[in-house]
């Protein structure tokens, strides 16, 4: 029988302050192209804000950039759907400091002492192969391009809550975020990365106040967390998959811990991640970031519990063309527990919370196409002025690229294009992380690892099913061992299995190719490159 679609009035209050606070921030986005005045002309300036932001900022940016509305609407939802397997988001970016610690800091220093202004720049120089760094290139813009649909997501559900995205205007329900990227591509493709770094200080801001006014008032209204977990365990106690619930099941905690650890490595692989990183003033900058982002993993936590909240509020998913959206949950919950003003400034964070890493993504993805694909192999000879232009021009098809995905393809099969994303970006490790440390490796068999990588992880993301939604390919994130003939319920991360294969195929492709006298690539890194801390004049 088919679940009638859920009707949403108009909410004229939410909707004004939701409006407002988007026009205050659209004006801080077009301003900063006046903050630190600067040739914007010019790569290093318009792509990584002149490298010069300093811990506030980069603190900002990075956090913007890492924790994205996505984030702040599919965790809670994953929790009110499953229980603690919704955590494993918590653990990954708590673990993700210390490694990427080390590894900041080399491709920080060898970047700023070279100029680099992508991780496929130091790959072409450090293993001497224009293969491998256009292999890095586009498995970065690859991996990217759902990420930032992904975005829309959390704007729409924001969207349906306030009752907007079910009238059609010029033949389609979806103008009102086709409207907010447009906004979003006007003044980044002004402002560069400036744009967003002087958002996320509104976005994070909101977000805090927003987070610390849930988790104090919304428990209060509903009786204690005691009321909270007990609602949880009993709406898990009855729900037909065993593996639900506010504890992991057994044959949930390697996938989880898997989960969790290769979510972790992957992370800062990502070309925005890097991007936020070369922006940095400095080493120091990093380390004190390093050691400051975790705070954000503390809000974290804070929204995964917004998922047992909605189940005690009886909070339910706002459903659309017979399809329920778990997206909405965490606007719903608000819109339920928060008088109505201070419901639209929620809503104004998690929209803001899409602008932040969007922009940020656009940015690194047209970074990687201007500096790795156009100079590398269309235009030899293009200058900064058109390295800059390139990577303005193909910011804007990067995010209308991302508005056509959500129009044309089902959001949930959005989400799948994301995992898989996370899958991809990892097969880059071996080549980026293990390269800021030894240059051994064969550029031949880091090429083989990654086809290995790649073929091992997607094949095991194409058998995987999920007996819930019905899907028979690409249906979640773990693997079931039972797939291979294995008497076991357990599961695993398909990306961390990949990645070690990858390795390996690295490992004895290197040693093959090193008896064979292959010549390898020239390394045009210096060891002194990995500690430099110079900040050379800004160009002009």
């Amino acid at each position: 029988m088919p679940v009638p679609d859920t009707e949403i009035d108009i909410q004229g209050v939410q909707l004004t302050i939701f409006i407002l606070i988007f026009a205050l921030v659209t004006l801080l986005g077009f301003a900063a192209s006046r903050w630190r005045a600067a040739n914007l002309d010019n790569l290093d300036e318009w792509g990584l804000g002149g490298r010069s932001f300093g811990a506030w900022i980069t603190w900002f940016l990075i956090g913007g950039d890492l924790y994205t509305a996505y984030t702040f609407v599919a965790v809670p939802a994953l929790v009110y759907g499953a229980g603690a397997l919704g955590f494993f988001a918590v653990p990954y970016t708590i673990v993700v400091y210390p490694i990427v610690f080390f590894v900041a800091l080399r491709l920080w220093s060898v970047s700023r002492a070279r100029g680099y202004v992508t991780a496929a720049d130091f790959v072409e120089a450090r293993h001497g192969s224009p293969a491998l760094a256009l292999i890095i290139a586009l498995t970065g813009i690859v991996a990217t391009m759902p990420y930032i649909a992904l975005q829309l997501i959390g704007i729409e559900a924001v969207l349906k809550t306030m009752g907007l995205g079910t009238q059609e205007f010029l033949g389609t329900d979806e103008w009102p975020v086709i409207i907010a990227f447009a906004i979003l591509a006007a003044y980044t493709y002004q402002a560069g990365l400036r744009a967003p770094a002087l958002i996320a200080f509104v976005k994070d801001t909101l977000i805090y106040v927003v987070v610390i006014a849930a988790v104090i008032v919304i428990p209060y209204k509903l009786g204690g967390f005691d009321e909270i977990f007990a609602a949880a365990d009993a709406k898990f106690e009855a729900s037909p998959n065993p593996n639900d619930g506010i504890t992991l099941a057994d044959a949930q905690v390697l996938g989880y811990s898997t989960l969790a650890f290769g979510s972790a490595l992957a992370l800062f692989l990502y070309p925005h991640c890097v991007t936020g990183l070369l922006a940095a003033r400095s080493r120091d900058t990093i380390k004190r970031n390093m050691a400051a982002l975790p705070a954000y993993s503390l809000v974290l936590g804070l929204l995964a519990l917004l998922g047992y909240m909605a189940i005690a509020a009886g909070v339910k998913p706002i459903v659309t063309d017979g399809k329920a959206d778990p997206n909405t949950i965490v606007p719903q919950l608000f819109d339920s527990q928060f008088p109505a003003w201070f419901a639209g400034i929620a809503f104004a964070a998690i929209g803001i919370g899409a602008l932040v890493p969007a922009a940020i993504m656009s940015i690194a993805a047209a970074n990687l196409f201007s500096r790795n694909v156009w100079k590398a192999y269309l235009r030899p000879q293009a200058d900064e002025r058109e390295q800059a232009r390139v990577s303005k021009i193909t910011s804007l098809v990067v995010k209308a690229g991302a508005v056509a995905t959500i129009l044309v393809l089902d959001p949930q099969f959005s989400i799948d294009l994301q995992l898989i994303g996370g899958v991809i970006i990892l097969q880059t490790l071996p080549a980026i992380v293990l390269g800021l440390y030894s240059g051994w490796f064969h550029r031949s068999a880091l090429i083989a690892g990654w086809v290995a990588g790649m073929v091992v992880g997607l094949s095991m993301l194409y058998t995987t099913e999920n007996a819930a939604t019905g899907k028979a390919h690409f249906g979640g994130s773990l693997y079931r061992w039972s797939d291979l003939g294995l008497d076991t319920d357990k599961t695993v991360y398909p990306g961390l299995v990949a990645v070690l294969v990858n390795l390996a195929v690295c490992v004895v492709g290197t040693v093959v190719m090193r008896a064979g006298k292959v010549p390898a690539g020239v390394d045009r890194t210096a060891p002194e490159d990995y500690r430099a801390d110079h900040v050379p004049a800004r160009p002009h």
